[in-house]
């Protein structure tokens, strides 16, 4: 019996990286064996372990046959009899198809039959064997991968090979929730739009995400955004959320805010006067077929609503921005609202010559919408109930209060 650490923890040492988490593969052993050293049976596709001390995987060596179309039509086999080569075999990118171990004398012996460490040198996303085809999420992660490591490129063999799997249909067996899983991990990386770039380049954005795809080549008016495409803004937003650290769901509503210019008539162009409107009318379908969380999905109507007018709200009146928190549901809800005026701060500086371009808006609306938090409103509410008012003019009274507040803090 023989274990290797395997994946992940070699390619990031071999670039420097820290190295989070360990996996492991056994050679030559049986899950009897592992089971009689204290090991503890997790897997229920293929025999994996967890370690009785580390609680790390260690998982017998195997191969997969494709057996059905999609992702989980795999007939799996773990022997004795499998070696390493043959397990490193099945894995997708020659980075991540590597082993190493160390010898009783000390020495660290590494295996690398595939070229991974000369595709680390040359800074390659290259595919290891034509197994590749056989697992569509094998392109998601490497659209991922691409936004992770930002200055590999994508070897042009494994490109063509990521375009006849879309062409055979592969991709549109992907399930939902793996889809979410892949590009919620991708939106998270230092240069996200890099996952996007692959996934259109490929052809699989038109498939997963037609919405987005359809956003290139549609033209907005130079004086607002001097990089013109709709899909290259895009891409610079979420870079710009990825730069200033945001969460996911600020990344997500970066990604759908301006889906509605995708359906702008085509005699206003290029203006998009009412996008707002038909972008959460695209929102919902899209995030309902993707089954994102709701903390996603709410955050990214709200932005797609409203970005214009947390835009433009420099011009509001205290009363304005009384009915723009209102409509926000800011009172109950401030923490999301901050993060919506984030985006709104990505969306803004994610444009040409813009990125270092200040964003007062939001600083001004916290302030504001602090201010007005701070009233207490049980006291409106109860002098208000004492004049004889009821239900909603009661929370006019309240809002008439909050409205004070904001004028003098904007005094």
């Amino acid at each position: 019996m023989k274990i290797y650490m395997v994946g992940g923890a070699v390619r990031d040492g071999l670039l420097g990286l820290p190295v989070k988490d360990r996996d492991w593969v056994v050679v030559g052993a049986t899950p009897e064996q592992l089971a009689g050293q204290g090991y503890e049976p997790v897997g229920r596709d293929f025999p994996v372990f967890l370690h009785p001390r580390t609680r790390e995987e260690y998982a017998l060596a195997r191969t997969e046959r494709k057996t059905a179309r999609g992702y989980r039509g795999f007939a799996v086999q773990a022997s004795p009899d499998v070696t390493l080569e043959e397990d490193l075999a099945r894995r997708d990118l020659t980075i991540n198809a590597m082993a190493q171990r160390t010898l009783d004398d000390g020495r660290l012996e590494r295996i690398d039959p595939y070229g991974g460490e000369r595709d680390i040198r040359q800074r390659v996303l290259r595919h290891v064997t034509d197994a590749f085809r056989e697992d569509p999420v094998r392109i998601l992660r490497l659209a991922r991968f691409a936004a992770r490591f930002d200055d590999f490129t994508v070897a042009p063999e494994t490109l063509a090979l990521m375009r006849e799997m879309v062409a055979d249909g592969e991709v549109d067996a992907l399930v939902p929730e793996r889809v979410w899983q892949e590009l919620a991990r991708g939106l998270m990386t230092p240069r996200p739009s890099r996952m996007f770039d692959v996934l259109r380049a490929c052809g699989a954005l038109a498939v997963l995400l037609p919405e987005v795809d359809a956003l290139w080549g549609v033209p907005q008016r130079a004086d607002y955004h001097p990089e013109i495409d709709t899909g290259l803004h895009v891409m610079m937003v979420i870079d710009m959320a990825a730069r200033l650290d945001c969460s996911l769901a600020v990344r997500w509503a970066c990604v759908c805010h301006d889906l509605g210019k995708a359906t702008t008539p085509a005699d206003i162009l290029p203006r998009h006067i009412g996008h707002e409107g038909r972008s959460v009318k695209l929102l919902g379908p899209l995030c309902s077929r993707l089954r994102v969380p709701l903390e996603c999905s709410e955050l990214a109507e709200l932005v797609a609503r409203e970005h214009g007018n947390i835009h433009g709200s420099l011009a509001f009146g205290a009363a304005a921005l009384a009915r723009l928190f209102d409509r926000c549901d800011a009172w109950r809800k401030p923490d999301r609202f901050a993060q919506a005026l984030l985006a709104c701060e990505c969306d803004a500086r994610g444009r040409l010559g813009l990125d270092e371009k200040a964003y007062p808006q939001r600083p001004r609306l916290l302030a504001a919408l602090e201010a007005a938090r701070s009233v207490p409103t049980a006291p409106v509410a109860q002098a208000a109930a004492a004049e004889g008012l009821k239900g909603p003019a009661i929370g006019e009274r309240i809002l008439a209060a909050r409205t004070e507040a904001i004028a003098a803090a904007l005094a």
